[in-house]
């Protein structure tokens, strides 16, 4: 039994990145089993009727005196939300084989066919003037991304991968022109749509995923930084940054790249900048880019002037007008064009239609050695 078990994950394995591979758990997966499913590109599981743990309820129960039912251990409910080992989770068996049948259609049968293209009714030019409002005039409020993939892509069709878990950062897979993209996108309605060591794992498989199969990676970038805290720190949060930033430098499918509106620090570089490999990247006029917002710029670099409001608020406009202006990252050639929101789709397909037939030369190597 040990052999088989051995023998169906190295073709797991060898599988990988050749062809997608998704698990459909709707019942028990316990023991060796789960180490299947887990090696496989995708893992979805059906709510209150499926359930994986490597040790079973009795087992825990007699080494480690913990009582727990199999759900609590290991449902759909705590490895879609908590442990991120389910990318998904659905009402029943029905709602499952249905939405496969959808994520399938985004998705290319193996490696060397590039993405799928289907007939689109969307018309690739199409503005969408409700865009020009969409970021408010207060920094610190938040707004709903998704509303702006939704209206960006085909017909307001996104398949959203792990939507319960580290909501701050959305993965999905959408169409432009008819073509399969993946998106990657800050939600500042969580945590304001901060960098944590889940986002950038989560962020972090997908974008490899996509560069494996092809499929460009759209990024719709609105992030104030790195999550600050030593829970962060202690638990990894350089490694874990590291996986996204890595996983993006990799990339050798077209890469595009809209700046919204925050793009602080670290976090900047990180999400697909033209630093590390995005070819086409544009920003919104309402997008600030600088080393960190200047609130806190100005009361490091102008600490003497602190119990001066006046002069703390006059600095502030100064940093703002000087730093955080789109045109001066675009005057660098760091941002493409500074686009208007309404025209996001049109310029984003343009994009994608000159990036077509990128091809990208890399150095051999055996493989790499990604921060794991």
């Amino acid at each position: 039994a040990l052999g088989g078990y051995g023998e169906v994950f190295k073709r797991n394995v060898i599988a990988s990145g050749v062809i997608p591979q998704i698990s459909l758990i709707m019942g028990p997966c316990a023991g060796g089993d789960v180490y299947s499913p887990a090696m496989t590109d995708f893992i979805f599981m059906v709510k209150d009727t499926s359930y994986m743990f490597v040790t079973g309820p009795d087992v825990v129960k007699t080494v480690t005196n913990e009582v727990v039912t199999s759900e609590e251990l290991g449902g759909a409910s705590v490895h879609a939300v908590k442990s991120s080992v389910a990318d998904g989770a659905y009402e029943n068996d029905l709602e499952l084989l249905l939405q496969m049948r959808r994520l399938i259609d985004f998705l290319p049968s193996n490696n060397m066919e590039g993405v799928p293209e289907i007939p689109s009714f969307d018309q690739p030019d199409r503005i969408d003037m409700s865009l020009d409002t969409l970021v408010p005039d207060n920094p610190n409020k938040p707004y709903d991304m998704k509303e702006l993939i939704l209206k960006t892509v085909d017909e307001g069709d996104f398949f959203e991968i792990q939507a319960k878990f580290a909501p701050n950062i959305i993965t999905g897979f959408a169409r432009l022109e008819g073509r399969s993209v993946g998106i990657v996108a800050n939600q500042p309605m969580v945590l304001a749509g901060v960098l944590d060591s889940d986002a950038s794992r989560k962020a972090a498989r997908f974008v490899r995923f996509c560069d494996a199969f092809s499929i460009p990676i759209v990024t719709f970038v609105d992030v104030p930084g790195f999550l600050p805290g030593t829970s962060q720190e202690y638990g990894g949060l350089i490694k874990h940054g590291a996986k996204l930033l890595f996983a993006y430098s990799q990339c050798t499918v077209p890469l595009v790249t809209v700046i919204t509106r925050k793009a602080f620090g670290g976090a900047y570089d990180v999400m697909a900048s033209k630093h590390i490999g995005g070819d086409i990247n544009y920003a919104w006029p309402t997008a600030q880019i600088a080393v960190m917002g200047a609130k806190g710029a100005v009361e490091i670099i102008f600490r003497a002037d602190m119990n001066d409001a006046e002069k703390i608020a006059a600095r502030t406009k100064e940093y703002e007008e000087r730093f955080l202006s789109p045109f001066v990252a675009a005057e660098r050639g760091y941002i493409d064009e500074v686009i208007m929101p309404h025209s996001t789709r049109r310029r984003v397909a343009r994009a994608l239609a000159l990036l077509r037939h990128k091809s990208a030369e890399t150095p051999w190597k055996k493989h790499d050695n990604i921060p794991l």
